[in-house]
């Protein structure tokens, strides 16, 4: 189903957003700020006070100890002095190795360009959303979508302007679902978005929301129009298939679409 911004539609735009493991919006914020922080130079009250900010639960409860060990060591005593003053390159350690395993995380789940899941974190996060649907008996849709004539970008405006399409791709791709649902970059000008079925959550009002975001999009840049061939695949609970089978699916039916736009516009040429 070709979607552009068609007349009519409008929409927001926001800024790109980092991604870390397959735990929704909240979590890609909380990763942004310690890919940001988390510089020798700052100081461990102030990473540890940004994990506090930003509810970062592991971080924070390394800060919470560290408050409980300063309240049990606050004497004159030399031998605890001595004991305080050790205890900080220790507690720093251990900051460092978490903000490190953090990052090793976020780059084995996260697509570079756009900062949404990569083809391996959208597996992990679509399968436990799987289960989730399997659960509690609910339907849940998945949206093949592919970025129409980006060769042509390529080839027109070079591989940056190309690359610049992608990131407004999935910026209007991001503004369109929920916080809970799963949005990735699987490579090349292939995007999937996974979503549980719920009020206003139908395909056509996921569409519809995709149409005016990409509108939004479309206007801030005249040299050429940004659409998407969108195939859907719905999961029924009662009949499930895998993973897989439900991709091959939404592909298929991509690709019928955008065959069909592609003879159309043969025709008009």
């Amino acid at each position: 189903m070709p979607l552009s911004g068609s007349p009519g539609n409008s929409g927001t735009q926001a800024d790109r957003l980092s991604v870390s493991s397959p735990n929704g919006a909240t979590h890609r914020k909380v990763l942004s700020l310690d890919r940001k922080n988390h510089a020798p130079e700052k100081g461990l009250e102030e990473i540890l006070s940004t994990a506090l900010m930003t509810a970062d639960d592991e971080l924070g409860q390394i800060l919470r100890e560290v408050d409980q060990i300063s309240r049990i060591l606050r004497s004159d005593s030399p031998d605890l002095e001595t004991l305080r003053v050790a205890s900080h390159p220790a507690v720093w350690s251990a900051v460092k190795q978490t903000l490190l395993d953090r990052e090793l995380r976020y780059l084995a789940l996260t697509d570079d360009l756009t900062c949404l899941y990569n083809r391996r974190g959208f597996y992990a996060a679509a399968t436990q959303l799987l289960k989730v649907a399997l659960r509690n008996a609910r339907g849940l849709l998945l949206l093949f979508c592919d970025v129409d004539n980006l060769k042509k970008i390529n080839d027109s405006y070079g591989h940056r302007e190309g690359d610049q399409a992608l990131v407004r791709t999935a910026d209007a791709l991001e503004q369109t679902i929920r916080s809970s649902d799963i949005l990735a970059r699987l490579g090349g000008d292939e995007f999937v978005v996974m979503a549980l079925e719920a009020p206003g959550q139908a395909k056509e009002a996921i569409l519809g929301r995709l149409a005016k975001n990409l509108k939004k999009a479309n206007a801030t840049e005249k040299r050429y129009e940004l659409s998407l061939s969108i195939g859907v695949a719905r999961f029924d609970p009662k009949r499930a298939v895998s993973l897989g089978e439900l991709m091959a699916q939404a592909d298929q039916a991509m690709y019928e679409q955008k065959r069909l736009r592609q003879k159309c516009w043969a025709v008009k040429a």
